[in-house]
């Protein structure tokens, strides 16, 4: 579609100008005639296609969460949805919500509802926002969902976070260790080499592999670069396939180290979202379809979509959980209190809040757990190579002695 911007009179004499998007200019004049105005000029916006790199392409939470708290605010003071949008689609940082907010606010302004304009825009509302908006539409408490959603949004951006800041230190220390080690082969191994050629020194088998393996990455570097690049080139092929998804959806709940962060990270979005729709007024059958889509594990989601099925067929969400052994013995006993309580709501709330607290403990405990086994590989590696040097030196001075 085209932006043409036109220019109108009404029955009143008075001049309106504006902007639409339409296929041709015949369909501009259509609009404009069904509205009752007399076009006056109707020319088509070209857009300038200058190149522009942007570095903030990605909606993340944190977007989402000022999105909502700001839409929040001004719909608990009373501005209307329409002004609402205006605003925010001109003072977002982020270059593509403000884009799509832009053109929801456009759509909104020719009559459009708001759920189904921010449906067109799934790479950046999620259909979890989208079902929640309307939901918020329908009961005619927006501002309440959209409080909701800036919450939901928060915690889940502080969980990432937390997860992320986590694993800095111990992906730091892989990187230091790996350039380490082609350090000392790619350049301490080769002078050493020649020592030993020159002295006729008898090398170990140990020495003799290492020397064989520093020779080959000298000589063959560019090789090993192509190869490294295609292997993880293909992983990632291999990762956003169907059979690839699965498996790497079964390492982070069989990973020894790994399994219960996952588990843990898991159960906090579970539990958070779920307590989020239930609380919008979003049914039950509705709200598990929506957190089945946003538990980032696919066999969490197969299981998800197995309990919604046996809830459709009648059978209680305790019951449903309970058969699907995904989910802690805890979460089980609390659903089932707030199922016999009526107050599921409140319940997954306040276990998502102690899910949460479990997890920051687990994500230490895990980075706790992994940097000495980081440590203690590193240490016996370049231990390894330094033994090999130091074998044959040894060797020879003893010789030398004799």
């Amino acid at each position: 579609m085209s932006r043409f911007k036109y220019r109108v009179m009404n029955s009143d004499g008075e001049k309106i100008e504006g902007n639409y998007e339409a296929d041709s200019r015949d369909d501009v004049i259509d609009f404009i005639s069904s509205n009752g105005y007399y076009p006056l000029m109707v020319q088509e916006v070209i857009e300038s296609k200058d190149i522009k790199i942007n570095f903030n392409r990605k909606v993340k939470l944190k977007d989402l969460s000022v999105f909502c708290r700001q839409f929040y605010t001004m719909l608990n003071a009373g501005v209307p949805i329409l002004t609402c949008l205006e605003i925010l689609s001109s003072q977002i940082e982020n270059e593509k919500l403000r884009q799509a907010t832009k053109q929801v606010s456009e759509e909104v302004e020719r009559g459009g509802v708001l759920s189904d304009s921010m449906r067109k825009h799934k790479e950046v509302f999620p259909n979890l926002f989208v079902s929640l908006v309307a939901s918020g539409e329908a009961s005619g408490n927006l501002d309440e969902i959209m409080f909701r959603m800036a919450t939901h949004y928060q915690k889940e951006n502080k969980i990432n976070n937390k997860v992320k800041s986590a694993l800095i230190y111990p992906i730091i220390l892989s990187l230091v260790a790996m350039v380490a080690i082609v350090f000392i082969l790619t350049f301490v191994m080769p002078t050493f080499s020649q020592i030993f050629d020159e002295s006729g020194t008898s090398l170990p088998l140990i020495t003799r592999l290492l020397l064989g393996f520093s020779s080959g990455i000298a000589k063959n570097w560019i090789l090993i670069t192509i190869f490294i690049a295609l292997v993880l080139f293909g992983f990632r092929v291999f990762f956003k396939t169907d059979e690839g998804v699965l498996t790497a959806s079964k390492l982070k709940l069989k990973l020894p180290v790994l399994k219960k962060l996952n588990s843990m990270i898991i159960v906090s979005r579970f539990t958070r979202t779920l307590s989020t729709l239930i609380a919008s007024g979003l049914p039950l059958i509705e709200a598990l379809e929506i957190v089945a889509g946003v538990a980032g594990n696919i066999i969490v989601e197969n299981a998800l979509h197995k309990i919604r099925d046996k809830v459709i067929r009648g059978q209680g969400l305790y019951s449903s959980m309970k058969e699907s052994e995904i989910f802690p013995e805890m979460l089980y006993s609390m659903v089932k209190i707030g199922e016999e309580t009526g107050s599921l709501d409140d319940i997954l709330n306040k276990t998502a809040d102690f899910y949460d607290e479990e997890l920051e403990a687990t994500i230490q405990t895990s980075v706790a757990m992994i940097e000495p086994i980081l440590i203690v590989i590193m240490g016996v590696i370049i231990g390894i190579m330094v033994i090999s040097i130091m074998m044959p030196m040894f060797d020879s001075y003893s010789q030398m002695q004799k």
